[in-house]
């Protein structure tokens, strides 16, 4: 068995910030016109009126400032309200696989050796963009690498869950060195009509190498990962291959995301923090004594209330990394983007805490010490 260590990390942000101030005027734009449409039904009682958005009602329910989208003018028009991406040909790379690879080229290049050492790509990510060839093969034909890929899908937590997988893999010796890339066009699966989650989500990719310890060159060793599941439909995506066997609901709300926000607060905060001082527990770590929780990027006020309990105090400025003001919520990269952004301050032997949590419900813990 072989140990296995982060050796380096990869990040891709998209060409277009969009603010809360520019979502909100779009979104306010269509409720003025839907109101209008329909002000006979509405009066009558036929129809609800639409509430308009604003950006004070975003920041203190997400704490989101902004987002990185991969389109922008698809979004700030009221007549489209998503991102317009054409089609591209099957001879051209995809724009998952595309966004895959720049992250991963960043990844390559800070671990400062040749693809030649990898034996496996793995793409992790909540939305797919197709059913098959798998993209992780298209990342991996993109890259010059040999050996195996494939996709995996655990919703926001598809990165831990990756990450463990990779480690599993250097450890039983299937792979020298494994990448794992989590590309997330999240705007297109995002209802911009919806007042309660116009607003949550972004797009961009991120990319990790897991490699045997006695290869790497510094990097973080992985104490230990763990896994968890806990089936719930308070979070959920219904779009999918079979809606053409039943075209009557193509165009239902719930083939976009969905979710019942203050349920999964209530349930995944206490989930995952239990989860968290556990796993510490078991691996003989004192969880309060952690430098840095690099936690998916969801919602600042769960992400305070886990770091608070997680450390037994409210965490001290830059213990508990937020960039979802800049991002959004990313899905399975926003724990990978706060731990590729913030650990240059770590010294030898300190530890920390890459976590993720979402849909299914899924959780994954992968505690680091820097070499």
């Amino acid at each position: 068995m072989h140990q296995a260590v982060i050796a380096a990390t990869g990040l891709y942000t998209p060409p277009h910030s969009l603010s809360n101030t520019e979502l909100v005027q779009t979104f306010n734009a269509y409720v003025e016109r839907f109101n209008a449409a329909n002000a006979e039904a509405i009066a009558a009682g036929e129809v609800a009126a639409l509430t308009p958005s604003s950006v004070e009602f975003i920041e203190k329910a997400s704490g989101i400032k902004s987002r990185f989208v991969m389109n922008k003018s698809g979004l700030l028009d009221p007549d489209v309200m998503r991102p317009d991406l054409p089609e591209r040909s099957n001879e051209e790379i995809s724009i998952l696989a595309e966004m895959a690879v720049e992250a991963a080229k960043e990844a390559i290049a800070r671990w400062g050796k040749d693809v030649s050492q990898i034996g496996a790509v793995i793409c992790a990510a909540s939305n797919m963009q197709r059913a098959y060839p798998a993209m992780a093969i298209e990342v991996q034909q993109a890259l010059g690498i040999e050996g195996f890929a494939f996709d995996m899908n655990v919703a926001c937590s598809s990165a831990t869950f990756g990450i463990k997988t990779a480690a599993d893999f250097v450890a039983s010796g299937s792979a020298r060195a494994v990448l794992m890339v989590n590309p997330e066009i999240c705007s297109g699966h995002l209802n911009f009509r919806d007042r309660d989650s116009h607003f949550i989500f972004g797009d961009v990719a991120t990319a990790v190498i897991v490699e045997r310890e006695e290869d790497a060159t510094g990097g973080w060793e992985i104490l230990g990962t763990r896994l968890k599941t806990q089936f719930s439909n308070n979070i959920r995506n219904n779009f999918g291959f079979l809606n053409r066997a039943a075209p009557e609901g193509i165009g239902a709300n719930d083939k976009l995301f969905v979710q019942e926000g203050r349920k999964v607060f209530r349930e995944v905060v206490p989930m995952v923090a239990e989860m968290i001082v556990q796993h510490a527990g078991d691996l003989g770590l004192d969880p309060t004594a952690l430098k840095r929780l690099w936690l998916h990027q969801a919602n600042i006020n769960m992400n305070e209330l886990i770091g608070k309990r997680v450390l037994g105090r409210e965490p001290a400025p830059g213990e508990n990394v937020i960039i979802l003001d800049e991002y959004a919520n990313t899905s399975s990269a926003g724990s990978i983007i706060a731990f590729h952004k913030a650990n240059d301050d770590f010294a030898s032997g300190d530890t920390g805490l890459i976590c993720s949590f979402g849909a299914g419900y899924s959780a994954g813990t992968v505690f680091v010490r820097k070499r």
